[in-house]
């Protein structure tokens, strides 16, 4: 035949882009990028990964606890995570079986997170802040066998609550719960104190001791596959009952090794990490990296206080530091920071919901971080789908959240068509890879929502690709507010008043409004000190962005619980409080001054 084989319409350097380095040459023409890396996938488990990196480096520091005063070299931490594991066999639980954690960042916590995955038991990553109600629905959902926590934490007194949920733990045999609203559960393991009906951590590692359950956890070790899940991550909107993403050996594990691969931890790193364990930042950028790269972790304090980190990065000569940008605003907003010795850092990684460029400048300038990375994901994602590199410019760092993945696909598309839209139009971001979960644990209606049959998984997010392969976050699709038929996203409004010398933090959301739909309206928390007005405010937007400006504080109908929590919660509380109160609320009721 004299028929030519027709060229390919697109060609394979314009689909994917190799990323073991920064992409130098703009190369993409749509919105769909697959991130190449000559670095294959690994087949390993996590226990395999701990064991192959304490051979490597026994005697490097693994974790430091600064608050309890803990440290452990990999062989001790090694030793002690073995013992555990066996424990947790000896005590009747058996693979496959869930475990739950439920407490603030502790030795306990790490040291069970891989004990249960070298007995092939699935950890269940349980929220601090969980109440009664939100324990039983998660604890219920996957049918948990044991439970680890300390007696309290803040307010938040864990032991009371499981007494109340399971009155039988004073009339049962220590670790052999039958009770009636959590029928699965067996036993809890306190941290601190000794509990009557509940077994104490002591008591695990003691028979840990049993050689019989050690050969038994060894020989599990060989047979346990890297696609089987290991932690069920938790996850919800401001809304719903929690889901429970379900994370595979092989999830985490390489979304360690590609971050760090990326993030430069070849060399020594000390990591402060003052993000939670119980979320994927804290256990698989913590965690998982310091086992699958051999970086030491140190933990300032069981909960968030800038000032002990601070103090951890002087005294620990921490070189890296990991953080939401509300943690990184309380860091530089201590009236004391020039005092501290910072001059140890070099890089770190900020990530959990989008940065102001000021706050990414300033990091940059006041705290010596150089090669601060942005980073972006999320739960069902391992997390991590987009990393900067250590070298990305300025420009890169503040209008991106990093470049594509290694292993990694992604492509922007159109949310009621499904086709993908042209390079840098805005759209809902799909993401494709090893990175993304088996699926909501027991909810396949709810997996089915967020994964298509091909795979791809809704990220719920509305972003711009370019033709390097960084991606630009412009809002959440559900908060995207239609004015007057106009499409606008808080993301873009957040952004502009950030630059606003006296504004902290900025909450931007939609309220009903009966001529045009929803208004825009602005919640602000000013910087310490500063005070201003709506008027203000509204001046400093006016010919810039259409907002309604109403400080937390100011609305006509203001609730004094919605006071309290503007002082006294975090800000990722206050504003959900906000939004839950602004959705049902006119915007008519919301501002005294006319539009």
């Amino acid at each position: 035949s004299n028929l030519k084989p027709r060229k390919c319409v697109c060609p394979r350097e314009h689909r994917s882009l190799h990323v073991d380095s920064p992409p130098r040459k703009p190369s993409l023409t749509s919105s769909y990028v697959h991130g190449t890396s000559s670095m294959s996938l690994l087949p390993l488990t996590v226990g395999q990964s701990l064991d192959s990196i304490v051979q490597r480096w026994p005697d490097r520091e693994a974790v430091v606890f600064l608050q309890d005063g803990i440290r452990k070299t990999f062989v001790q931490f090694q030793q002690d995570v073995d013992k555990a594991a066996a424990g947790l066999l000896a005590l009747g639980l058996k693979r496959g079986d869930r475990l739950g954690v439920w407490g603030p960042n502790m030795y306990e916590w790490i040291l069970f997170q891989f004990a249960s995955a070298k007995a092939g038991i699935i950890l269940v990553s349980l929220n601090t802040a969980y109440q009664m109600k939100e324990v039983e629905f998660t604890l219920k959902k996957v049918q948990c066998k044991a439970v680890v926590c300390p007696t309290r934490f803040k307010t938040q007194n864990f032991c009371e609550m499981l007494r109340e949920l399971c009155p039988e733990l004073d009339r049962t045999p220590v670790g052999m719960i039958k009770s009636s609203r959590l029928p699965d559960l067996r036993m809890v393991i306190v941290t601190d104190s000794r509990q009557p009906g509940m077994l104490h951590v002591e008591d695990v590692m003691q028979a840990g001791e049993s050689q019989h359950h050690k050969e038994l956890m060894m020989d599990l070790q060989s047979k346990l596959s890297f696609d089987e899940p290991i932690n069920i991550q938790f996850t919800s909107g401001t809304t719903g009952s929690p889901k429970g993403a379900s994370l595979s050996h092989h999830n985490i594990v390489n979304n360690a090794y590609f971050m760090g691969l990326r993030m430069g931890f070849g060399r020594r790193v000390r990591v402060c990490v003052p993000v939670p364990m119980y979320h994927c930042f804290g256990s698989v950028l913590g965690g998982m990296c310091m086992a699958v790269h051999g970086i030491t972790l140190v933990f300032p304090s069981s909960g968030y206080n800038s000032r002990a980190n601070l103090e951890a990065i002087q005294s620990e000569k921490c070189n890296f530091i990991y953080g939401t940008p509300t943690m990184f605003t309380d860091m530089l907003s201590q009236q004391d920071l020039h005092k501290y010795d910072l001059s140890s850092i070099e890089a770190g990684i900020i990530a959990g919901s989008p940065c102001p460029p000021e706050i990414v400048r300033k990091l940059i300038t006041d705290m010596n971080m150089k090669e601060l990375m942005i980073a972006y994901g999320s739960t069902e994602n391992s997390p991590v789908t987009f990393l900067g590199f250590p070298q990305d410019n300025e420009e890169l760092k503040i209008n991106t959240v990093g470049c594509i993945m290694s292993h990694t696909e992604a492509k922007v598309v159109d949310p009621t068509t499904g086709e993908i839209v042209p390079l840098g139009a805005s759209g809902e971001l799909m993401i494709r890879g090893s990175c993304v979960m088996h699926g909501y644990w027991d909810d396949p209606q709810k997996t089915r929502e967020v994964i298509s049959q091909d795979r791809w998984y809704r990220t719920g997010d509305t972003a711009s690709l370019n033709s390097l392969g960084y991606c630009r976050i412009e809002g959440r699709i559900k908060d995207m507010i239609i004015r007057g038929g106009e499409n606008i996203y808080p993301a873009e409004i957040e952004q502009f008043l950030y630059t606003h010398p006296k504004v902290q933090e900025v909450q931007v959301v939609g309220v009903k409004d009966e001529r045009l739909g929803e208004q825009v309206c602005a919640c602000i928390r000013l910087r310490e000190g500063q005070t201003s007005s709506a008027e203000e405010i509204r001046a400093f937007c006016k010919g810039q962005v259409r907002v309604c400006v109403s400080p937390p504080l100011d609305f006509a109908l203001q609730d004094p619980t919605l006071c309290d929590l503007c002082r006294q919660l975090p800000s990722d509380s206050l504003w959900k409080g906000t939004i839950l109160l602004l959705s049902h609320t006119n915007i008519a009721e919301l501002s005294r001054s006319p539009r």
